[in-house]
């Protein structure tokens, strides 16, 4: 039982039909009636006017939008285990030509508002240092956290009080909206999100994000992340798949089904391994103290997981998944207290 990476996980299946069934002959690139439809779908998930695109990654989908709001002499604040920081190989820095990444610690990977206060204030306003000129969040953070509607409306009233762009890298953001229970509207443009990178592949898709634009900039970022995603090499020839799989997440309740049933999965382990847990479980991550020695007993019983610094793992579960399926596991991790 492989608990690595939701990005491991089999396509669902009604992503997998919505591909078979944009499998004939339509305009190519985002001509075509399936890239068409994003903009209605999501304007309709959200409740407001928004644009989408498809992209290839989600490294892409939170370089491009970084590109789209900061220039190569700004700097971008976020958390120092932020994805963009630790696990893009630079790629921030790559399309805004050079803008910084300036990374602040916090709780639980969150970036709170007295903290982006202070860093700002510590930038002098002279040619000599790097003014700031967005936010990245990430929503659920890198160890499994939601930001609440509260928590992104204070970034985003800090970001609009300084004239700064608003980034949230929502690579598991229906995790969140599902542990939240709350709109999407409420964690995103109402609180002031400009730009948000929407999962896909880590709740049952086979490949490809969406870049979804708010606010009265929407057409013109919109527009100039088309320009990035063609320069790039990530305008792909037949972007219909792509915009299929999209369109099946959203235009129904996929999207929250699948991320529903991946966090009750977490809850499960989560329960079993109460005593061990590093953080709270609030999407579909799981961080558990394990010795090297329970880790490997637990390995050697088929279960799969990456370990997490010293005496740590990380555990990740997924949409095709429930309480029922991950019962081996959380047995086995119960079985460990004993």
């Amino acid at each position: 039982m492989q608990f690595f990476s939701d990005n491991a996980t089999p396509v669902c299946p009604e992503v997998m039909a919505a591909i078979a069934a944009a499998d004939r002959a339509d305009h190519g690139y985002d001509g075509d009636m399936w890239s068409a439809r994003l903009d209605g779908a999501f304007s309709n998930l959200f409740d407001t006017p928004v644009k989408a695109l498809w992209i290839a990654t989600g490294t892409a989908a939170n370089s491009i939008s970084l590109a789209c709001l900061c220039p190569p002499y700004g700097g971008v604040l976020c958390h120092e285990e932020a994805h963009i920081v630790v696990d893009e190989c630079g790629a921030p820095g790559f399309y805004t030509h050079g803008a910084s990444l300036m990374a602040l610690p916090g709780e639980g990977a969150k970036l709170s508002p007295e903290g982006v206060v202070e860093r700002l204030k510590a930038i002098r306003p002279d040619v000599h240092q790097v003014p700031a000129r967005a936010i990245s969040i990430t929503q659920a953070t890198e160890y499994g956290l939601a930001y609440t509607p509260d928590e992104v409306a204070a970034l985003g009233a800090a970001a609009r009080a300084q004239g700064l762009g608003f980034h949230m890298d929502g690579a598991r953001f229906a995790n969140a909206v599902a542990y939240l229970g709350c709109h999407p509207g409420d964690v995103s443009w109402r609180a002031g999100v400009d730009i948000l990178s929407f999962g896909c592949v880590k709740n049952g898709g086979m490949i490809g994000e969406a870049l979804v634009f708010f606010g009265e900039q929407a057409a013109a970022r919109a527009a100039e992340a088309a320009r990035w995603r063609k320069r790039a090499g990530h305008l792909f020839s037949k972007g219909r798949y792509l915009a299929a799989q999209l369109l099946a997440m959203v235009e129904g309740d996929l999207w929250l089904r699948n991320a529903r049933a991946a966090n009750r999965a977490a809850q499960a382990l989560a329960e079993a391994a109460a005593g061990r847990l590093m953080h709270a479980v609030e999407a579909n991550e799981l961080f558990v103290r394990l010795t090297a020695q329970e880790a490997a007993a637990l390995r050697a019983q088929g279960f799969d997981f990456h370990d997490w610094g010293e005496g740590a793992a990380r555990l990740v579960t997924n949409w095709s998944q429930d309480a029922a399926s991950v019962k081996p596991l959380a047995d086995a991790l119960r079985a460990l207290k004993e």
